[in-house]
């Protein structure tokens, strides 16, 4: 692989982690409650845990990004 197709594939990595990073963030942001029912099927718990988890997680996922 050159470096170039290289370069240009970690650009475009990067590119998508970062919207998918600000998408978690504006709906947890915007719409807590909605995202808290939408996933409260798939994961049992109050919705004080839910969004201590789902920030610890953002969090995790932006030091990764960056």
């Amino acid at each position: 692989m050159h470096l170039a197709n290289m370069t240009e594939f970690f650009l475009w990595c990067s590119v998508i982690n970062t919207g998918l990073l600000l998408l978690w963030a504006i709906m947890l942001l915007l719409a807590p409650g909605w995202v808290y029912r939408t996933q409260k099927h798939y994961f049992p718990m109050d919705e004080g845990q839910f969004r201590l988890v789902f920030y610890c997680l953002l969090g995790f996922f932006k030091m990764q990004v960056i």
